[in-house]
């Protein structure tokens, strides 16, 4: 995948690690209010292995408030300014589903990927955006809005429905000439705790689709409403859950700790060359 000058490899799974520049992302812990805290966190995932760092200043939790558009890119530009000036050589997503946002980073700042948790849904101009700017593109799958979207979770089969929902987005997208497309499935969003199960289970069926899939599972609801925890103590489940995405075909682990998920990639990586070695005996 290109992003500018960057080529983003995955022939072997990345990691994408997650920078909030909110003050109310649903894991505290991940929350970057200062400029030094925004300073450890890159300079952390880039020493810990990160492939891109994914840049958001709008939270999406479900039940979460507006935020003025103004506000979301200066937010974002905190992030963005740091990772530039420090580590001008990593590769940068931005989260958000604002075609505005978008377009003033990549004036200011050069290329990147982006990653619309609405794929398109929640702004008309942004596919045509981020077509004329030649980025690649991160489509999620959800319902209705963040405030609203846990109230739109009536499916008769939640992968058949992601898996169609792409189908026709990804005919949109190439008509609009977008070709680096990789496709999230969006779990928590507008997905129960046993549907977004359901949804890890059948993951490898979306990999039908031709795309890459990318899966942010870190700490979500669906781990510690079923251990009865919190998201800070959702670490280990976290790392179940992401080998258990690696094994249905994801190409990106978006996460907040960046170090176990490079050793999960790495420990995968090792697994299935081992296995691939044996089932060739």
């Amino acid at each position: 995948m290109k992003v500018g000058d960057s080529v983003l490899d995955l022939t072997v799974p990345a990691v994408m690690t997650i920078l909030n520049v909110t003050p109310d992302s649903f894991y505290a812990e991940s929350r970057r209010a200062t400029d030094d805290a925004i300073v450890r966190a890159v300079d952390e995932a880039v020493e810990q292995g990160a492939s891109v760092i994914d840049i958001g200043g709008y939270s999406s939790r479900p039940g979460a408030e507006d935020v003025a558009p103004e506000e979301e890119f200066s937010r974002v530009v905190r992030g963005v300014e740091v990772v530039r000036k420090r580590h001008p050589e990593m590769i940068i997503s931005v989260d958000t589903f604002r075609a505005e946002v978008i377009r003033r980073v990549v004036a200011e700042f050069g290329p990147c990927i982006v990653n619309d948790i609405s794929a398109g849904e929640l702004d008309a101009e942004m596919i045509p955006a981020v077509a004329a700017l030649g980025l690649p593109y991160i489509a999620m799958h959800m319902r209705a809005t963040p405030a609203t979207m846990q109230n739109h979770t009536d499916y008769d089969d939640v992968t058949l429905t992601v898996k169609h929902f792409f189908a026709a987005k990804l005919r949109e997208l190439r008509e609009a000439g977008i070709h680096d497309v990789v496709l999230d499935p969006g779990f928590g969003f507008a997905k129960n705790t046993e549907q977004n199960y359901q949804l890890l289970h059948r993951m490898s069926e979306l990999q039908e689709l031709g795309c890459p899939i990318l899966a942010g599972l870190s700490r979500k609801s669906m781990i510690y409403k079923v251990l009865n925890t919190t998201p800070a103590e959702s670490f280990a489940g976290t790392i179940a859950l992401n080998w258990e995405a690696l094994r249905g075909g994801a190409s990106i682990l978006r996460v907040h700790d960046t170090r176990a998920a490079v050793d999960i990639v790495r420990l995968y990586t090792y697994y299935k060359k081992v296995y691939g070695e044996k089932e060739n005996d």
